[in-house]
């Protein structure tokens, strides 16, 4: 089949779906997207609330628990630990197929009515405060991580320990505030960096130990601002750049941001790839327009955050560990295949339109299953009986698609949709990447809630906290403390101050939210620009330009310094 040019129904652009891509949904049975790659990955995020955490009742045992969902929701919400008992039963949920409305409102419907788990978390111990994390032993508002002990105020943080305030990392051990690199350690405030030990304030870094302030060094030791230094010399120098003080903390973030706009930026940061384009990418094959993933990914495209084995797979967040022909997915993995349109599905096979189940198989559009085959809005079928309904429940979601209130039309193919989410668009990842405010989103017909901060008084104000690390006192995690940027409360807690204090590092002036925002928009956002390599004749010595193109996430109107890879390793390498 030929490449075809289509028109978003979202945002009105062109988008191309290319011979490939035709081949893919063939194979997993599903028509061709009507919304554009961008569209789609908005869509699905609405569907993911990572760091909005709630105070509610289990809707079985009234006992006070964390939730992701707002007590004000109409769904019913228990306590994880409950979810998982056999003290229920989803399929006493189940209901007929209605043909005389849409599948999506009868699906929503579904939800309301099918116990949900407060968190989505797997296989963790002393971690109440976090969600969409596996594996994670004492961690503390952490979101979208897998494997981990004793981490907080982290995202995206994977095989990592001691750590704290990080994004898109992996392998990372005693550091805080790092973003977008790995296998760092004691490393603190550093972008970009691989294989680096006791430093800080590095970016485009490898195997660096003991730096401070450089960019694009490799295999270095006692340098600041790329100049060398004797052990000695080091030493006594970076006594100027005491970072346990906030004054010169906040001097040194600035001094960061004039360093990493006059370093050279490779057009992608890719480790062991091979014919792949994107971003923040490792160990992965013939993957096209993927970000921030990693570990024996190959043959797949639109994804972000995938993370183990993973191959054939489409449009997914938070997908991967040994899952295959996966398709608009998020947070589905562990031995997943020909399955699409899901949020929190796990070691299921040929499973489409489901939410919050595990080990399923030829299952449609169903909540909260577990160990189920052959159900349909999760009343039990038997083979025959599902294998006769389901095509007609397809042929349906055609014939009478959800129509949304921008009149939007959602039928089979499509993801769900984001006024049917069960949660406000505020709160999702979706606002983190398309950013609106409350008029704009109510205006396309979603959900906007009012973050509800509680009844704190607020006994110390960020600028009244002392300046030095040394001087902190143990009594400073008793207080409620007013955010320097947003105004909202935050609190110092002791295993943070023990943190903050091994590291040399002075307290944070702002919340959580506040700092995980700073550290979000150091990564770029996943979109792929055509540009030319920015070696101009001159530079760097050169007696010619550079005249090579390539696909980066670098927009045209940044202003970092843009290198094609060949110029790049020249300079850098």
């Amino acid at each position: 089949m030929q490449s075809e040019t289509k028109h978003c129904q979202n945002c009105k652009n062109d988008f191309v779906i290319d011979a490939d891509d035709f081949g893919f949904y063939e194979k997993i049975n599903v028509p061709a997207p009507t919304f554009c790659p961008t569209c789609r990955m908005q869509r699905r995020f609405a569907y993911r609330n990572e760091r909005n955490l709630h105070r509610r009742k289990c809707a079985m045992t009234g006992k006070d628990i964390v939730s992701c969902f707002s007590p004000d929701s109409p769904f019913t919400i228990v306590d994880r630990d409950v979810w998982w008992s056999d003290d229920w039963d989803p399929i006493d949920s189940g209901k007929e197929y209605d043909f005389s409305k849409p599948f999506f409102v009868q699906f929503r419907e579904l939800m309301e009515n099918t116990p949900l788990p407060a968190l989505f978390i797997t296989k963790c111990v002393d971690t109440q405060y976090a969600n969409h994390v596996g594996e994670l032993k004492n961690a503390y508002l952490v979101s979208a991580s897998e494997i981990g002990e004793n981490v907080m105020y982290a995202s995206r943080c994977n095989n990592s320990k001691d750590c704290a305030d990080m994004f898109t990392v992996s392998e990372c051990t005693l550091s805080y505030g790092d973003t977008a690199s790995v296998k760092l350690y004691q490393t603190h405030f550093s972008q970009s960096s691989v294989a680096c030990a006791n430093s800080a304030f590095l970016f485009d870094c490898r195997n660096c130990t003991d730096c401070f302030m450089c960019s694009n060094l490799r295999n270095k030791q006692y340098c600041i601002l790329n100049e060398q230094y004797s052990r000695e010399e080091y030493i006594e120098k970076m006594k100027e750049y005491d970072i346990g003080s906030f004054t010169k903390l906040e001097n040194a973030k600035e001094m960061f941001k004039i360093l990493k706009n006059n370093a050279i930026h490779r057009f992608a940061t890719l480790v062991n790839t091979t014919n792949v384009t994107g971003d923040n990418l490792s160990n992965m094959a013939n993957c096209t327009y993927c970000f921030d993933s990693s570990t024996e990914v190959k043959d797949c495209k639109y994804l972000i955050n995938a993370f183990g084995k993973l191959e054939e797979s489409y449009d997914g967040y938070g997908v991967g560990i040994g899952a295959e022909l996966i398709y608009e997915a998020i947070d589905s993995a562990i031995g997943l295949s020909r399955s699409a349109f899901l949020a929190t599905v796990w070691g299921s096979q040929e499973t489409y339109y489901c939410y919050s189940s595990y080990n399923l198989k030829n299952c449609f559009g169903c909540v909260g299953l577990r160990k189920k085959q052959y159900c349909i809005l999760n009343k039990q079928y038997t083979k025959d009986e599902y294998e006769t309904l389901l095509p007609k429940v397809i042929a349906h979601m055609l014939e009478v698609p959800f129509i949304d209130k921008a009149g939007r039309v959602h039928g089979y193919g499509e993801y769900f949709p984001i006024e049917l989410s069960p949660f406000a668009y505020n709160e999702t990842v979706a606002n983190d990447y398309f950013k609106k405010e409350k008029e704009e989103i109510e205006h396309n017909g979603w959900l906007y809630r009012a973050v509800n901060q509680g009844n704190y008084s607020i006994t110390k104000r960020a600028e009244d906290l002392v300046d030095h690390i040394t001087d902190v006192p143990d009594s400073i995690t008793a207080e409620v403390i007013e955010c320097k940027n947003c105004k909202k409360v935050f609190k110092i807690l002791p295993d943070e101050l023990t943190n903050l204090r091994r590291f040399k590092i002075a307290l944070p002036r702002h919340c959580f939210e506040c700092r995980h925002r700073e550290r979000f928009l150091n990564v770029n956002f996943p979109r792929l620009y055509t540009r030319s390599c920015m070696r101009t004749l001159g530079m760097h010595g050169h007696d010619d330009s550079c005249q090579n193109t390539f696909e980066t996430s670098f927009a045209p109107d940044r202003p970092e310094i843009v290198y094609c890879e060949k110029c790049y390793q020249q300079e850098v390498a």
